[in-house]
């Protein structure tokens, strides 16, 4: 397990630039003068590109040295970020984030079923766990770290915390991490039956709806809470989220490990994940009890990640990086259109309860869609 640690540090600098965003979100409208909508479409475009380019670059580079391209794409990850750090303009910060997202979709796919790979199959569920929460340990750690740096310097100065990670993150995995070993590419009608399998579609768009709900809230948790409880201290909150993350992305494995049903795991997570954000209106204004919604969500939604995973690599044992770049890429569109979504609502002025409404809604569908696929086909082991 020792060697998955060193792709957990980039996932670590992964989650600390996707979610530092949300909580810059003040500083970079100030910034470049644009409002918090306009500047929500920045975490829209990371993520929409993350979702391009994590299934393509998993078919391109099939065969290819996975140690070669997870160092490239974390080294251009850091250089995409030091753009974003001296970007003059809107325009060159949008670009900017356009590249991280890419350089992101790249590594992180990779790194989740390298790391799967490293381990004897009985330890493949921790390994999984692990990897995905390098993110949320960046989340928690990074976060509100980088939220400190930014209230007491710049936002700009946050950024290039994240550039310097990177590169600590590539000189880690040069030194320290073995050759992992490479899976054949697949035949392109092996590849597209994939695409076509009706069980990977229904198991990614539960995947795809609870990210809507999940991540497109988050981006624009600084406006709710203002609206909510009238307040622009998002640490603390975030920090719940973040340690909340922390403990689902590490815990999940060894449940997955005992309990083997994944689907059903599913279920729970996704139910539970829906109370927590019913909660969150309903709590917010009660003493400590206001932070317990916060760090349910995180961890629901971190831990949801790795079941799902666990589930493609059981539909698609032969493709498996394929399959969790399809899962990493589906993720990230339902972020994007989220935020998409999300701040769609914040500029026609309709008020930041609507972003709960919405994201009731899309829970609820990606329940339908677990039970139905529960009742549809069978349980994977």
């Amino acid at each position: 397990m020792k060697n998955v640690f060193f792709l957990t540090i980039g996932m670590f600098t992964l989650g600390f630039d996707a979610y530092i965003i949300a909580g810059l979100l003040p500083g970079i409208s100030a910034t470049y003068e644009k409002n918090a909508s306009q500047i929500g479409q920045a975490v829209s475009i990371f993520t929409l590109f993350y979702a391009v380019s994590a299934p393509l670059f998993a078919s391109l580079l099939a065969g290819k040295p996975i140690k070669k391209v997870l160092l490239f794409s974390m080294l251009m990850f850091g250089l995409a970020n030091a753009l974003s750090a001296a970007a003059p303009n809107f325009t060159i910060f949008l670009l900017s984030r356009a590249i991280a997202g890419m350089t992101a979709g790249l590594f992180s796919p990779l790194a989740v079923a390298g790391a799967a790979s490293l381990v004897p199959l009985e330890k493949k569920g921790r390994a999984l766990s692990l990897t995905i929460g390098g993110m949320s340990m960046g989340t928690v750690l990074g976060v509100p770290i980088g939220l400190y740096i930014a209230n007491l310097f710049n936002w700009q100065l946050t950024m290039w915390v994240v550039v310097i990670l990177s590169f600590i993150a590539t000189v880690c995995m040069f030194k320290f991490l073995p050759t992992i070993p490479v899976t054949p590419p697949p035949a392109i009608k092996e590849r597209l039956s994939m695409f076509t399998d009706k069980r990977v579609a229904i198991t990614v768009f539960v995947t795809f709806c609870a990210s809507i709900a999940s991540l497109g809230l988050y981006t624009y948790l600084a406006p709710l809470l203002q609206d909510l409880a009238s307040t622009s201290n998002l640490t603390i909150y975030l920090w719940s989220w973040g340690l909340g993350g922390l403990v689902g992305s590490l815990s999940i494995g060894y449940v997955i490990d005992y309990f083997k049903k994944s689907k059903t795991l599913m279920v729970i997570i996704l139910t539970t994940l829906t109370v927590a954000i019913i909660c969150l209106p309903l709590l917010i204004n009660v003493p400590f009890l206001k932070y317990v919604p916060f760090f349910i969500w995180g961890a629901m939604g971190w831990a949801s990640q790795a079941p799902q995973q666990h589930i493609l690599l059981s539909y698609q044992p032969k493709q498996g990086s394929t399959a969790v770049a399809l899962n990493s890429s589906i993720n990230y569109l339902g972020s994007s259109v989220g935020a998409s979504l999300g701040g769609l609502v914040i500029s026609l002025g309709i008020g930041t309860m609507a972003l709960i409404y919405f994201a009731i809604l899309f829970m609820a569908i990606s329940l339908c869609l677990q039970f139905y696929s529960m009742r549809k086909f069978s349980q994977p082991s």
